[in-house]
């Protein structure tokens, strides 16, 4: 029995109303004024589709054996290395075992769902577990309406054949040159062809035809489902096909389309989060990937649901809906995604050149946030060291492996730095003191600064560091960032 043993999303903070970007660059293109309503959730200019596929996965495999992960498969559609496997990087932040097999599906935005099926089928063949990750951080040119269309997720799925949340009773998939989307390599921006073409021509045409055929090959009906997902930003569309499958409005899944954005290859697998928050058991769901043709898989909620849910500790999607800040500045978004170009002064255009042998040597403590523990009296210590920290104890050359990634904290000292460049001023670093032992300098990420303050409980995020254009590299570290923030920050 193949399928879903875990899930994790996640959202960024900063959320973008579509009416700003209107009133900013409405007067380019009036009829982007149709997409007005709503927000999407934006990539801070910290985040990539590399850093939201790491906390997603994080998220899915809270409370689950990273050893017993079996293979990784990262999709994205912008991952940030052309030349570089993607789920390398992300394998090693992961803390997973380096025996793994490790793939990144990328091209179409069904490649989550593609990624799923592969899953599934190693599974099936090989027993064992995969993690699948995807995010996307999709661009559309100002005055688009893919600029207002477009947001920045992740979402993560473990598949397993122990312990199954929803098992893979069956798929259907086709592959098909249909021309809506594009983007050549080297290009920033996404390309769209007329959207009457992508509205009519293909949600509205290929998902009914996906559906109808899935049910057909398992001789099911429409009504035999507790929940309808797939991907389409157009409202209008969405009721149609509804009309077309048979289906009732309760049956089809909320798009999340005025709440995050279309996110591109994560979407699918967001929306089945979703769905999975409030499903029962025995309830069937049906799911559509789409993009240059489609996978429609069905799935069948287990008696484990109930259990799962009730021991998670992190929240999921209904959480990161609530936790967020509104960047009120659109000038302000197109700086984080380098769009606008802005001064930087002359310490931000200063990027030391990273030494990628150094890199690998120290891949687990950069990369995985690994220090050492002391095995003598239980010291824990970042970065690793020979000897102990300990006063009382001074051990040489005793030490285990100690991950910091998944440890909480608090903040004992901050600073807010107004001298030095960041994209988002002012830049806030802080002491903090890792519940269990354990101390070291962070940068703040996600806080404003009137919410931080001595003693605030902290957690670890995924983020990049730098991107040196010049060289070929994006750097990635660790940030701090508060345990629990319910709310937003207030306006940005």
């Amino acid at each position: 029995m193949v399928g879903i043993t875990s899930y994790g999303v996640y959202i960024p903070w900063n959320r973008l109303n579509r009416r700003a970007v209107f009133s900013a660059i409405g007067w380019l293109n009036m009829s982007t004024g149709a997409w007005t309503r709503g927000e999407k959730a934006v990539a801070s200019y910290d985040e990539d589709s590399l850093s939201l596929a790491v906390n997603a996965a994080r998220n899915c495999l809270e409370g689950q054996e990273r050893d017993a992960v079996d293979a990784l498969y990262l999709a994205s559609t912008t991952f940030p290395y052309a030349e570089r496997q993607n789920s390398s990087v992300a394998a090693t932040a992961l803390c997973l075992r380096e025996n793994l097999r490790t793939a990144d599906f990328t091209g179409s935005l069904k490649a989550g769902t593609s990624a799923l099926l592969a899953a599934a089928e190693k599974v099936g063949q090989e027993g064992g577990r995969v993690l699948v990750a995807a995010a996307d951080c999709r661009l559309g040119k100002a005055g688009s309406v893919q600029e207002q269309i477009f947001g920045d997720a992740g979402a993560s799925l473990l598949i397993g054949d122990k312990g199954v949340l929803a098992t893979l009773e069956g798929s259907y998939s086709v592959s098909i040159d249909f021309a809506d989307h594009r983007r050549l390599a080297g290009e920033v921006f996404d390309r769209a062809w007329e959207e009457r073409w992508i509205r009519d021509q293909g949600y509205a045409k290929h998902i009914p035809v996906a559906i109808k055929a899935l049910l057909e090959k398992y001789h099911l009906k429409i009504e035999d489902f507790a929940k309808i997902i797939f991907p389409c930003p157009y409202e209008n569309v969405r009721s149609s096909i509804a009309r077309k499958i048979g289906a009732v409005p309760e049956q089809i899944q909320d798009s999340l389309v005025f709440s995050i954005g279309e996110t591109g290859t994560p979407h699918p697998l967001l929306m089945l989060a979703t769905a999975l928050e409030e499903a029962q058991p025995k309830d069937r769901i049906l799911l559509v990937g789409y993009g240059n043709g489609y996978d429609a898989l069905i799935l069948q909620v287990t008696d484990e649901i109930k259990g799962f849910r009730a021991r998670r500790r992190l929240h999921g999607v209904a959480y990161y809906l609530n936790r967020k800040r509104e960047l009120a500045s659109y000038e302000k978004y197109a700086s984080f995604q380098r769009i606008l170009p802005i001064e930087t002064g002359i310490r931000g255009e200063e990027i030391a050149a990273t030494s990628l042998s150094a890199l690998w040597r120290d891949r687990k403590v950069v990369l995985g946030l690994e220090g050492s523990r002391c095995r003598r009296c239980g010291t824990p210590q970042y970065p690793a060291q020979r000897v102990c920290v300990n006063p009382d104890c001074g051990a040489v050359d005793e030490m285990e492996p100690y991950s910091f990634a998944e440890r909480t904290g608090r903040v004992f000292t901050y600073t807010a730095d107004y001298l030095a460049f960041s994209p988002d001023p002012p830049a806030i670093y802080a002491l903090v003191d890792f519940d269990g032992g354990g101390r070291f300098w962070f940068d703040v990420a996600d806080c404003s600064l009137p919410d931080i303050r001595v003693g605030l409980p902290v957690t670890m995020t995924f983020r990049r560091k730098y991107l040196d254009q010049a060289r070929g590299v994006s750097g990635y570290f660790w940030k701090a960032t508060p345990l629990l923030a319910e709310g937003g920050g207030g306006n940005a």
